[in-house]
């Protein structure tokens, strides 16, 4: 009777359960769209938001009340009662506009980003500690000022009060996550991730090693020589004497890979110009992507007017001028690390690593570091140790930016660059007074490596000091001088020492410099028609001889092809067809060459079996696209590829290729463009690819988009009356 009444409550019990099941089932839909209306609500909402422009904000943690003005472009203009207080106002500008490009770029530089996107940015996260980014900015900011970390401390300070009082960016939506506070060190960080990205990389030495190691020195220099003696052009746009040189070996391993990154830079003093003063001229090579690398902004406060651009989340003005100089920069493509082979290693020297993975949970990865050296992950049994000067300096590059901005002419801005600690860069100043002056500045190791090979573990024993900056290449300052720099070698025959392994191909520079010697003078709109330059004389000889070993090698192309070829002026115009096939050509090339110079070569020496097979693939080619299409680089936002395309913008039409000044690739473009009349500073101006914004709800995330395309460089207001003149809101900041 008992087990009875047990096995019918049992079964009442199980009913229950089924029933209760059901009932939860039946919600469950009910709860998924009630999720996902919440959460396209909360989207559409970011889609819609955008950070108030007008006004006054009340209760922040600032000195001194500080305005900003923003003109029709949407670019900022502080106005503040003290210098801490404008640097509060920049952040408040650059949180409220570019928050989450913010983020994105200290988390890269800490290694951090698997733990807002997933698993699938854990790889790189793990190269990227290896560097130990957080360590290097705890020394850095221990190291600062006083003032110049009050400073950093008032702009973090002012990003925060964004945070605080501004809508959520869209991108944080999407994610359904909330960035921490900024701090000072962050903007370090910001600095260390540029270090990072735009030097060379240990993988590049390791391919060269490779090389190396496979050939006597001689062989190796002959398979990457350090530049194109035929093109070579010095910082002083002097040339090299031509020359006749032995004919390279076009051939070698695929897959090794050369920076690609880099810049334009031109300067002429007063003596040269038609308005008798120094004209600077400046345009960065840099992916295009949504919203742009580039900030611009203009400050004013006692003691302290500048403008010009920043990286989003570094205080000041990066490149550009203040009231009495200008300054330019171009990477410098010099060694800054050496790697050993590892010996001994201490056991202390090993270090855990926890990386918080979202949606995965924390793991750990073993890293080894000592006061000098760190391992490089991924090479399985083969422990490379790298040396970097980053790595042991506990000096910040934002130091120098704010001795730059604060300089009252071009000898204290010399000066200042004698403790730069940031990559190598070439260096341009171009002062009031008419004189311009040219340096390369940052550490540079005396390694006779060079970054061409990796050092036997016995060689952790040695110091290379640094090159002095003395004995660095340089122009003294001067009314009559000119240089220039377009990441090639910038040194004649007989500078003492090497630098690098291998300069960017001097194809720029030699254009530059043909440009610069077709006028004695110059004025501010021929510097910018400069800029717009498309013609690569490379590249018109390379169809040239692309044509001539066609017409000795019948069959190889076609007659039309071989006579559009012979007849292109190596002109990258968005018009033209024979652009897309040229580049095409020298691509597919390019793609078995042991070196950027090789395709070049190719044709003019022995010719291999493979030379003909590459060009005969063009023989039947459709009718080719006008190089507008055929060249179009694509704008892309970080979440663009993963599902939200209408964060993109159109691709920008060809116009421009890797070897003219108007670089313009399916890797880089110019990624802004200025010239400044340096104490006139209304004859000059800015572009920039696409808006200040970087939400998509306000009207400048892609207004600025038009006149870029067109080349067309527009005044940034400097003066009092200039700002207000052309001011369209007001944020009061209290």
């Amino acid at each position: 009777m008992i087990d009875a009444i047990d096995k019918e409550k049992a079964v009442r019990a199980h009913h229950r359960t089924w029933a209760r099941l059901a009932r939860h089932a039946a919600a469950w839909p009910v709860a998924i769209v009630l999720c996902a209306l919440v959460y396209g609500g909360y989207v559409v909402n970011g889609l819609r938001a955008a950070a108030p422009v007008s006004g006054s904000i009340g209760n922040l943690p600032i000195e001194a009340p500080a305005s900003i003005y923003r003109d029709a472009r949407g670019i900022p203009h502080v106005r503040a009662g003290t210098q801490r207080a404008a640097f509060f106002a920049e952040g408040f500008a650059q949180g409220s506009d570019r928050l989450f490009q913010m983020d994105l770029i200290r988390r890269y530089a800490y290694g951090e980003l698997s733990e807002m996107l997933g698993p699938i940015q854990l790889p790189a996260d793990e190269a990227l500690r290896a560097f130990d980014v957080r360590d290097i900015v705890d020394r850095q900011w221990k190291h600062l000022n006083d003032r110049d970390r009050a400073d950093v401390q008032a702009f973090a300070a002012g990003v925060n009060a964004a945070y605080r009082s501004q809508p959520l960016p869209l991108e944080f939506r999407l994610l359904l996550y909330r960035p921490r506070a900024w701090t000072g060190k962050d903007s370090l960080a910001v600095a260390m991730a540029l270090a990072i990205s735009v030097g060379d990389t240990a993988e590049n030495v390791l391919q060269r090693d490779a090389l190396w190691r496979a050939n006597s020195p001689e062989r190796f220099a002959h398979l990457l020589p350090l530049s194109d003696p035929a093109y070579d052009v010095a910082a002083d746009g002097k040339r090299a004497p031509a020359r006749d040189t032995e004919r390279l070996a076009w051939m070698g391993p695929r897959g090794l890979t050369f920076q690609q990154s880099g810049s334009n830079a031109w300067a002429a003093g007063g003596v040269r110009t038609k308005s008798g003063c120094a004209l600077i001229a400046n345009d960065p090579h840099l992916s295009l992507s949504i919203p742009g690398i580039w900030y611009a902004v203009e400050i004013r406060a006692p003691q302290l007017h500048v403008a010009g651009v920043t990286i989003p989340g570094l205080p000041g003005i990066v490149l550009g001028h203040n009231e009495r100089i200008a300054w330019a920069t171009t990477t410098a493509m010099v060694s800054t690390l050496s790697l050993f082979q590892a010996g001994n290693l201490h056991r202390t020297g090993w270090k855990r690593e926890t990386f918080h993975v979202r949606f995965a949970g924390d793991t750990t990865k073993w890293y080894y570091r000592s006061g000098r050296e760190f391992a490089i992950p991924g090479h399985g049994e083969r422990m490379i140790l790298e040396r970097w000067t980053a790595y042991g300096d506990a000096r910040s590059a934002v130091s120098t930016i704010f001795a730059l901005n604060r300089a009252s002419d071009t000898d204290e801005a010399l000066a200042a660059l004698r403790t730069y600690a940031g990559p190598p860069q070439n260096f341009f100043i171009a002062g009031a007074d008419g004189r311009i002056a040219y340096h390369l500045a940052g550490t540079v190791p005396d390694d006779p490596a060079w970054g061409r090979y990796v050092h036997p573990a016995r060689d952790l024993e040695n110091a290379y000091a640094p090159v002095p900056f003395d004995r660095l290449p340089s122009i003294a300052a001067s009314r009559n001088a000119m240089a220039l720099s377009a990441n090639n070698k910038m040194y004649a025959a007989g500078y003492p020492y090497r630098l690098s392994p291998m300069f960017a191909p001097p194809y720029r520079a030699y254009r530059i410099a043909q440009l610069l010697h077709a006028r004695r003078t110059y004025d501010a709109s021929y510097f910018a028609r400069m800029q717009l330059d498309t013609t690569s004389p490379i590249d018109a000889q390379f169809a040239r001889d692309v044509a001539a070993f066609a017409r000795s090698h019948p069959g190889t192309l076609p007659a039309r092809t071989i006579k559009e070829l012979a007849s292109w002026d190596g002109s990258y115009d968005p018009k033209s067809t024979a652009a897309g096939l040229e580049r095409d050509i020298r691509a597919s090339i390019e793609a078995i060459a042991i070196s950027p110079y090789a395709p070049f070569d190719a044709l003019r020496g022995s010719q291999p079996e493979e030379l003909t097979e590459v060009l005969q693939r063009f023989g039947d080619a459709p009718p080719r696209k006008p190089w507008a299409a055929a060249g179009a680089v694509a704008m892309v936002h970080p979440f663009g590829p993963i599902g939200f395309p209408f964060l993109n913008l159109a691709p920008l039409p060809g116009n421009g290729d890797r070897y003219t000044v108007r670089v313009q690739t399916d890797d880089i473009a110019q990624s802004f463009r200025a010239v400044w009349c340096a104490g006139e500073w209304d004859r000059g101006g800015l572009s920039l690819p696409a808006g200040e914004s970087g939400e998509i709800a306000s009207r400048h995330y892609n207004d600025l988009r038009g006149d870029w395309i067109a080349g067309k460089l527009v005044p940034l207001p400097f003066s009092d009356a200039d700002v207000m003149r052309d001011a369209r809101e007001h944020l009061l900041l209290k």
